[in-house]
């Protein structure tokens, strides 16, 4: 499904919205729309026929939007303000109200909305519509599965590479600055977020920094981490033992493993966030470990990290559809003594799910 084709569907959202035009600025937005992956960009995006759909950028960016962005766009180089460039090409509305511009009032700044009132003509009125693009970004086609699917192909590859080199001895830190290195030399552009290395009782929290201490022996050592590729970013955490470990270290890893696994398996299309989370708390709940799982179960990831649907106690209503990306993550964290986490990456199905992280979930020693 290429840009033109999401313009579309953005297209006829809008006109259920009954909006005539939308204003794109998030860069992420734009990208997904458009194509374009430079840093100043806008789009306006028409209800009505494909043509009416205009992009605008500055000087800096003509060659390369004139090579990203789909003939089905009218370009425009605007010599000033963005914002101004569309709000002239809007031109008048008619009526005082006769024509509505949607504005993602997540994004949009307070001054710029502002801004965009004293520029747009008379006849137009600015209408909130936060989340549009977002949910069409939920439901991902076959291209964007397959960038997800290879970035997490890279990252499993990158993270095989470190453990092989040995992690015992060398500190938290030292491991996550080679493991994201091992990804940008792979062909990543970056990690998808900084990378959790975490062992012993860092463990423990859920978004440890890598710390400079070195790895000790006999203790369970948390990695989280993601490749970002082609626009779009992978999610998994893996937890490992360095040696011999206590009966609670092993009986809490055994725990969450059999929660992931039972989450993992209620994932599909038609069940809601809240019952998938609550698959997996409930056994850790029952385990005597309540307190320990505190945050939700998983989240969509796509083009940015953290996207929905999401998987928690305060999940909407809307159920999971086919073609959603998200993770399935429990954990138990206690205090000052460890932490396990076991995530992987999931593609929505309408029977269940496939698994894209491809490294094994069982309790594996390393060096």
């Amino acid at each position: 499904m290429n840009e033109l084709v999401r313009a579309t569907r953005l297209a006829k959202e809008l006109r259920v919205l009954e909006v005539d035009r939308l204003l794109v600025s998030t860069p992420v937005n734009v990208r997904y729309l458009s194509g374009y992956t430079g840093s100043n960009g806008l789009l306006v995006i028409a209800a009505g026929e494909q043509s009416d759909h205009r992009f605008f950028t500055d000087f800096r960016y003509a060659t390369q939007s004139a090579e990203q962005v789909p003939d089905g766009f009218k370009r425009e180089i605007a010599p000033a303000e963005l914002l101004e460039a569309a709000a002239r090409a809007l031109g008048t509305g008619g009526s005082p109200g006769e024509r509505t511009l949607g504005f993602d009032d997540a994004s949009l700044t307070v001054k710029q909305h502002a801004r965009l009132g004293e520029l747009l003509a008379s006849g137009w009125e600015l209408v909130p519509c936060s989340g549009v693009v977002e949910r069409l970004r939920e439901v991902k086609d076959e291209a964007e599965i397959a960038r997800i699917r290879a970035a997490a192909e890279l990252a499993d590859q990158a993270l095989t590479g470190a453990l092989e080199a040995g992690v015992v001895g060398r500190t938290e830190r030292d491991v996550a600055i080679e493991l994201e290195l091992r990804m940008r030399r792979l062909g990543a552009r970056a990690p998808s977020f900084p990378s959790i290395v975490a062992s012993g009782e860092h463990g423990a929290l859920p978004h440890a920094e890598p710390r400079d201490v070195e790895i000790a022996r006999g203790v369970l050592v948390t990695i989280d981490w993601g490749a970002y590729l082609d626009g779009y970013c992978s999610d998994c955490t893996r937890t490992y033992a360095t040696g011999p470990l206590s009966d609670e270290a092993t009986a809490v890893y055994e725990l969450v493993l059999r929660a992931q696994e039972a989450a993992l398996g209620a994932v599909r299309a038609g069940i809601g966030g809240r019952e998938v989370d609550g698959v997996a708390r409930s056994i850790i709940e029952r385990a005597g470990h309540a307190e320990h799982f505190g945050h939700g179960v998983g989240h969509g990831v796509g083009m940015e990290i953290h996207e929905a649907p999401r998987l928690s106690r305060t999940a909407g209503d809307e159920p999971l559809r086919a073609g959603n990306v998200v993770t399935v993550e429990p954990g138990v964290y206690v205090p000052g003594r460890l932490g396990v986490r076991i995530e992987d990456l999931a593609l929505v199905g309408e029977r269940g799910c496939e698994r894209l992280t491809g490294l094994s979930k069982e309790l594996t020693l390393i060096d």
